[in-house]
C-alpha cells in the first residue's frame, strides 16, 4: 500500500486523483504507524519550506519520515515534496529533512517566480548509468521522451551535491535539477499528477521502480 503523506500543505487530491486512474491502492494519512506499515511514501507538497518542516515536526513526522527512508522504505517527493528531501532551504532558512545531501535555492530576481506552466525535462542519461542500478533506472523513464513537458510551480529549484542523482534537468535562467533518484528515492520538482498523460506514465514507472528496486 501506498501512503500519501497528509501534513497539511499538500496537494493531497489530485495526487490521490491520478493514483486512482492509474489502478493504484494508495491512503492518504499522517498515522506514523500508518506510514511505518505503508510499502512506499509519497511527500506532496505545495507551499513554503517553513511551514511545511513546521508542519512535519508539529505532527511527529519528521524523524519518522527520515528514519524510513534511511531503511530503505521506496519514497517519492513532488514539488515543495523533493525540496524537504534535502538539507537546507534559502526560503526562510530553513533545515529541512537532510536524506538528499544539497541545497535549496530560489530563482534569480530578474526571473519572474514563481514559475508556473509547462517545460521540459531533459534525461541526462551519462548520470543514469553512473548510478548502482541504472539499468531500473532507465525502466523509471520508459515511454518518457527526451524534452516531454510537465507542469511546474516553483519560485526554488534544488542544487543536490551529488550531481549524479540528478537524472532530469529543466532550464528557468538557469539549469536544475528536475528529477532526482538516488536508491529508495525519486523526487520530481513539477507535478506529475497534473502533467496529463505523461504523468500518468511517469507515475506508474515510478510504482513499478518502487517495487523492483531491491528484486
Amino acid at each position: 500500500m501506498i501512503v500519501i503523506i497528509d501534513y497539511g500543505i499538500g496537494n493531497l487530491r489530485s495526487v490521490a486523483n491520478a493514483l486512482e486512474k492509474i489502478g493504484q491502492d494508495f491512503k492518504i494519512s499522517s498515522d506514523p504507524l500508518v506510514l511505518q506499515k505503508a510499502q512506499a511514501l509519497i511527500l506532496p507538497g505545495v507551499g513554503s519550506a517553513r511551514e511545511g518542516m513546521q508542519n512535519l515536526e508539529k505532527l511527529n513526522l519528521d524523524k519518522l519520515v527520515i528514519e524510513e527512508i534511511k531503511d530503505g522504505k521506496p519514497t517519492l517527493g513532488i514539488c515543495l515534496g523533493m525540496q524537504l528531501l534535502f538539507e537546507r532551504s534559502e526560503e526562510g532558512k530553513v533545515i529541512c529533512l537532510g536524506v538528499l545531501k544539497g541545497k535549496v535555492k530560489k530563482f534569480q530576481k530578474e526571473r519572474k517566480v514563481p514559475q508556473i506552466g509547462w517545460n521540459d525535462v531533459k534525461i541526462q542519461n551519462s548520470k543514469i548509468k553512473m548510478q548502482k542500478y541504472n539499468s531500473k533506472v532507465k525502466n523509471l523513464l520508459r515511454d518518457i521522451k527526451d524534452l516531454s513537458y510537465f507542469y511546474f510551480v516553483n519560485s526554488y529549484y534544488c542544487e543536490p551535491e551529488d550531481k549524479s542523482i540528478i537524472v532530469g534537468e529543466s532550464e528557468y535562467g538557469e539549469r536544475f535539477a528536475s528529477i532526482v533518484v538516488k536508491d529508495n528515492i525519486v523526487a520530481t520538482q513539477f507535478h506529475p499528477e497534473k502533467s496529463g498523460i505523461v504523468g500518468q506514465q511517469l507515475l506508474s514507472n515510478i510504482i513499478t521502480y518502487f517495487n523492483n528496486i531491491y528484486h
